[in-house]
Formats: C-alpha cells, sequence, structure tokens
C-alpha cells in the first residue's frame, strides 16, 4: 500500500532587524532631564517612568535633608589636597571635599545649581544670586555642625538618596545611547514579507491512493461424464 505523501507546512517568515544604531543626541537629553532622550526615542512610558522616579528620587532625598545635601564646598583655606604627587586646585579639590556630588552631578540639571553657586560663591555674603539664593549653596562650617549634630539620621539617608538617583541615571543614559531593544524591521522589508505571505499557496491536499486489487484465480471444475449404466453384454 502506498504511502501518503506529507502535508506541506508554511513555515514563519524571519524579518531582517535593522543594525544597532548609537544615539548620542538621545543619551545627551536623558542626562539633561531623566528620560527625555527616550521620549524623544518614541519610548514615552519608560521615559515618563524614568523621569517621575529618578526626580522623585532625588528631591525626596532633598527634601529630607532640608535641601542642604546637594552643594560644591569652597575650597578657600581648606587644607591642600595631594593625589599621586599633585596637589589638586579648583573643582578638583571641591569634589575631594565633597566626592557625593561626583554622583549627584549625573542627576542632570537638577544639580546644575549647585555649579552655578560654587562659580558665584561669594563669602561676604550669606546667600548667592537670584534666582537660586541658598538653594544648593554650600552651607558654612557653623550650618553644616549645625545640621550634623541637631538633626536626625535622615540627613545623612536624604544626600545616599540624591547620589543613588543620580548613579540611576547612568544607566538611563547608557539605554537612551544604546536605543531601544525590540526593534521593528525596517519597511520594504515588511512590505516584501506581506506580498509573500499573500501570495503563498494554499496547502494542497494529500489525493487519496486508490490500491489496485488483483483479483485471485477461479479454480474451473469440469463435470465428469456420468458412466452409463447397463451396458451392452
Amino acid at each position: 500500500m502506498a504511502s501518503a505523501s506529507p502535508q506541506s507546512r508554511s513555515e514563519p517568515i524571519e524579518l531582517p532587524l535593522p543594525p544597532v544604531k548609537i544615539d548620542p543626541l538621545a543619551a545627551v537629553f536623558s542626562y539633561l532631564i531623566p528620560g527625555l532622550g527616550q521620549v524623544y526615542q518614541g519610548r514615552i512610558g519608560k521615559g515618563l517612568l524614568f523621569f517621575f522616579g529618578l526626580n522623585l528620587l532625588f528631591f525626596y532625598g532633598m527634601w529630607m535633608g532640608q535641601w542642604r545635601n546637594v552643594w560644591l564646598p569652597d575650597t578657600f583655606g581648606m587644607q591642600d589636597v595631594v593625589i599621586a604627587g599633585q596637589r589638586l586646585e579648583g573643582v578638583p579639590k571641591a569634589i575631594a571635599y565633597r566626592p557625593q556630588f561626583l554622583a549627584q552631578f549625573w542627576i542632570g540639571s537638577a544639580a546644575w545649581p549647585a555649579i552655578y553657586q560654587y562659580i558665584k560663591f561669594d563669602r561676604s555674603k550669606d546667600e548667592g544670586p537670584p534666582p537660586f539664593k541658598r538653594f544648593q549653596r554650600a552651607p558654612t562650617e557653623e550650618q553644616l555642625n549645625d545640621l550634623q549634630r541637631n538633626s536626625s539620621k535622615r540627613w545623612d539617608l536624604g544626600w545616599v538618596y540624591t547620589v543613588i538617583a543620580g548613579v540611576l541615571n547612568l544607566l538611563v543614559i547608557y539605554d537612551a545611547l544604546a536605543g531601544p531593544m525590540f526593534r521593528e524591521p525596517p519597511k520594504w522589508v515588511a512590505d516584501q514579507a506581506s506580498e509573500a505571505s499573500a501570495t503563498e499557496k494554499a496547502p494542497v491536499a494529500t489525493p487519496a491512493v486508490v490500491a489496485s486489487s488483483v483479483s485471485s484465480p477461479v479454480a474451473v471444475t469440469t463435470p465428469k461424464p456420468e458412466s452409463p449404466q447397463g451396458g451392452a453384454t
């Protein structure tokens, strides 16, 4: 008996994805404002999640620290900092005295008032120029001692939150730089795939196989002649 032919099956068409493109502009946007690069790339949901999540963490940490835990110190009159035989001056010396700002800086424009206050710092005045005034301005030694002596552990925990927010935004910046993980194929590839699937033939039904019947030989019996009864003598 002949075997039936296998039914044809249509295999799924694999569409080639476009090559990964580095997006420096989106990375810059995500540095300025967390999540802005993702919104620029069309990933609005993820961008809004990053924006609200990191900014909430950063400003909640500032609130816990009485808005006095993001700043760059004025290093005038402070002891010299020597690293590898080199004496640090200016911003490197300020970061050596306040290393937390090295991570807080990556939250983007939310930490820029501290840079502005550092540049415009005037020791003869109690506050900085408008519009920031005391916002993210380096406290005096007396103010800092008062914060550490009279405040609870919330003050220290607050700057930890701001540091975590800045470090997490580094990952957001990298995500914007690398682009989306799941990418759509180019339009011309998708059009070709749709045309190929439209013109694809429907599976052909397997024809019925009719087995030829072989007739078995039939034995033909010839009647024997009867012997005559009462023959002549």
